[in-house]
């Protein structure tokens, strides 16, 4: 949704998923959540979008969703962004998962992309209710973690929004 109206979203999570354009039919699905995606179009839009920030966490250990394919969704959504620096944090949660968050960010420090390996976790929602189905309450805690950056995210959008909008206003006062 966030590859095709870049203009509707202030940003994305995706959780052992697949990027955008990694499949076209149920056949190519099930290669590309076995495999991993390598198509161009899972790669890279090219069409000259705005980067819409994105999340993504995924299991190491994954047998449904290759793993790789939480890289595809992070070399799509960065593609066409200039001068990213990456800094990889590793963490472990409290009788839980160990972790590894990759902050893609600008040389101003707006982070585009937080990629979330976690170790050790196979095909199911992190941190989530020990009584819920495709769950691993051992963490991190994917919905706390999506929310921050949701919120980080809009904050920035709302901002970046307001200024050309005042502009605007400004100039058809003149």
């Amino acid at each position: 949704m966030a590859a095709t109206y870049d203009d509707l979203y202030a940003a994305a999570g995706v959780h052992s998923g697949l990027a955008y354009g990694a499949a076209r039919d149920p056949l190519s699905a099930l290669t590309a959540m076995l495999q991993g995606s390598k198509t161009p179009d899972a790669r890279s839009r090219g069409d000259g979008a705005r980067i819409v920030p994105m999340i993504v966490f995924h299991g190491d250990q994954d047998t449904t969703v290759h793993p790789g394919n939480g890289d595809d969704v992070i070399a799509q959504a960065t593609a066409a962004a200039m001068d990213l620096q990456a800094t990889v944090q590793h963490g472990q949660v409290p009788g839980g998962h160990a972790y590894s968050r990759t902050i893609h960010a600008t040389g101003s420090g707006d982070v585009v992309c937080e990629q979330w390996t976690i170790h050790g976790a196979g095909h199911a929602w992190a941190g989530g209710s020990p009584s819920g189905s495709y769950t691993d309450p051992r963490g991190p805690d994917a919905t706390a973690e999506m929310l921050r950056f949701f919120l980080q995210q809009r904050r920035r959008r709302l901002l970046d929004g307001l200024v050309p909008a005042a502009e605007k206003l400004a100039q058809s006062d003149g």
